[in-house]
């Protein structure tokens, strides 16, 4: 057991050659500590835990993002960069302690075998999940491509149980949400994460949005939290013509090392793309409009691309600043499997900025509430209480413009959180699921008459929902009723301010689980704010140029 810790450790600490460590005396120290624990101890000690609990507490005490995974946690984390899992294929929710199938993923085995969306999964391999955690459920459901699972589905109008035989296979996980025209030459993409899979998804998009008369994009970046680091060079040499600079980084043990975009792109599998498949995708020149959406959630990659482009003065960066995560992380592996994600430099756009916040060692529950203070700040409503000390000015590339550093990435278009629509009583029934149990009660109900009504398989029965349904007062008292149930409080005045957005929010929740996560987007879009901001630059020749000069 020691063997093992002593190992652990070393490789921890330093990630330097055995040989040296060997001669440092604090990780002797350490090694004697740790033998004396494990052998002197009045009970029983859990040798990894206890080793598992040093390394997270020395991590814990560098900076806030260095962080110690478990083998386990790794795995989960690598599906969604990876961009696949391996299981059955079905979207689901938990509707009153059972397993509610949302949508089933297209050419996925469930889909295959007949599951449909409103099935209630009731039992796997003849154990009832009835009640059972979301993560029981999933380490059941899944399993390695080419197993089988049986699995017991309740169907609205059947009377029996109706029994299923699913092999296994890999699933795919998206990291684009939506894309879609707005107008007749403006397209709009939206991604929720750099995974493998993304350049994939965005050339696929841009291919299908091309051919519909696409000329200019809004690229939307909001809650993007960021990922792999060379899916965005990827993404942004779109925009850029070869060889500019993306990002560098640098630190005290880090030379610096310099990202640059490149004509060579890469599918998931990191194979080169043919040169049809690399020029397709590309936007560059003035006659090719770019407005990237941010805010105070995108980080990480999603800094690194506004950062780039807001440089070379390619795009126009429209929203609330962002979060401010520029610490690079390098990923040290184990030997049990789990991992150690130590800083080891900074991201520096390519004017200079430093993208990371300010923060202050062993101090990370503050850094974490930063947010909040923001907020507090009202830097969140008013431009003006953002303040820059003259020494992060910057200026961009080609233009020569102000941009600033010290932390996140500041847009050129400031669009304040728009909070007019926000109550006690909407953060109410938001916060413990009654709009989104409503809504799988509602489609639950009126499934087939919806997607009799409006086709659930075209873009053109989308357009026609989002035109003619509307939330009716019906509706209304049967949200109320199951907010009651749940002890919210009807309040009238509040209810009245945040009808609007409610309404608009059930829509867009019934749509998303009839054509998909993007149906959310493209019915909640026309009343973001922001994006009502970057519609009317980007579609105005001159508004467009004349807003680079701010």
């Amino acid at each position: 057991m020691f063997g093992r810790i002593k190992s652990v450790l070393l490789y921890m600490l330093f990630s330097v050659t055995t040989a040296y460590a060997q001669y440092d005396s604090n990780i002797y120290r350490l090694n004697q500590a740790a033998n004396l624990i494990i052998n002197n101890y009045v009970d029983t000690i859990n040798g990894s835990k206890l080793v598992d609990d040093a390394i997270t507490d020395m991590l814990e005490r560098l900076d806030p993002h260095s962080s110690f995974i478990s083998a386990e946690e790794v795995k989960k984390q690598n599906e969604g960069l990876l961009g696949s899992f391996e299981g059955i294929g079905v979207m689901y929710q938990m509707l009153k302690d059972t397993m509610y199938v949302t949508q089933t993923i297209s050419g996925a085995p469930a889909e295959k075998v007949g599951v449909r969306a409103g099935d209630r999964v009731i039992a796997v391999n003849d154990t009832s999940i009835i009640k059972m955690s979301t993560n029981d459920i999933q380490k059941r459901v899944r399993g390695p491509k080419g197993t089988k699972v049986d699995v017991d589905v309740v169907r609205r109008g059947v009377k029996d149980v109706i029994k299923f035989t699913i092999t296994r296979d890999k699933i795919p996980l998206h990291s684009l949400d939506a894309a879609y025209m707005v107008s007749d030459s403006v397209g709009y993409i939206r991604l929720n994460r750099y995974a493998r899979t993304t350049i994939d998804e965005y050339l696929e998009a841009y291919k299908k949005l091309s051919a519909q008369g696409m000329t200019h994009l809004i690229l939307d970046l909001q809650g993007n939290g960021g990922g792999y680091l060379d899916i965005a060079q990827d993404l942004v040499s779109m925009f850029l013509d070869d060889q500019q600079l993306i990002v560098y980084t640098q630190g005290t043990h880090s030379d610096r090392t310099e990202l640059r975009s490149q004509d060579r792109l890469f599918d998931s599998n990191r194979h080169i793309l043919p040169r049809d498949m690399r020029t397709y995708g590309q936007m560059r020149g003035e006659n090719h409009r770019v407005i990237v959406l941010v805010d105070e959630s995108s980080a990480s990659a999603s800094e690194i691309t506004s950062g780039a482009l807001q440089d070379w003065d390619r795009a126009l960066i429209v929203g609330r600043r962002t979060f401010g995560k520029g610490l690079v992380q390098r990923q040290l592996k184990l030997v049990d499997g789990s991992e150690m994600r130590l800083t080891t430099a900074r991201y520096y756009t390519p004017s200079g900025r430093c993208i990371q916040k300010p923060y202050e060692k062993n101090h990370s529950d503050d850094y974490n509430k930063d947010l909040n203070e923001r907020f507090k700040r009202g830097e969140s409503m008013h431009k003006d209480s953002i303040h820059f000390e003259d020494s992060l000015k910057y200026e961009t590339i080609n233009l020569k413009r102000t941009v600033y550093g010290g932390g996140g990435i500041m847009p050129d278009i400031f669009v304040p959180l728009d909070t007019t629509h926000y109550s006690p009583y909407y953060r109410s029934i938001m916060a413990k699921g009654v709009m989104n149990n409503f809504c799988l009660k509602y489609l639950e109900e009126h499934r087939g008459e919806l997607t009799a009504k409006y086709d659930s398989k075209s873009d053109k029965g989308l357009e026609a929902y989002a035109n003619k349904f509307k939330v009716t007062n019906s509706m209304l008292d049967d949200l109320h009723e199951m907010a009651k149930n749940e002890d919210i409080k009807f309040n009238k005045d509040e209810f009245s301010r945040s009808k609007e957005i409610i309404c608009e929010q059930l829509k867009a929740l019934i749509a998303r689980d009839i054509w998909g996560t993007g149906s959310y987007f493209y019915i909640m879009n026309p009343k973001s704010p922001a994006f009502r901001e970057a519609v009317k630059i980007i579609s105005d020749k001159k508004l467009y140029q004349k807003s680079f000069e701010h």
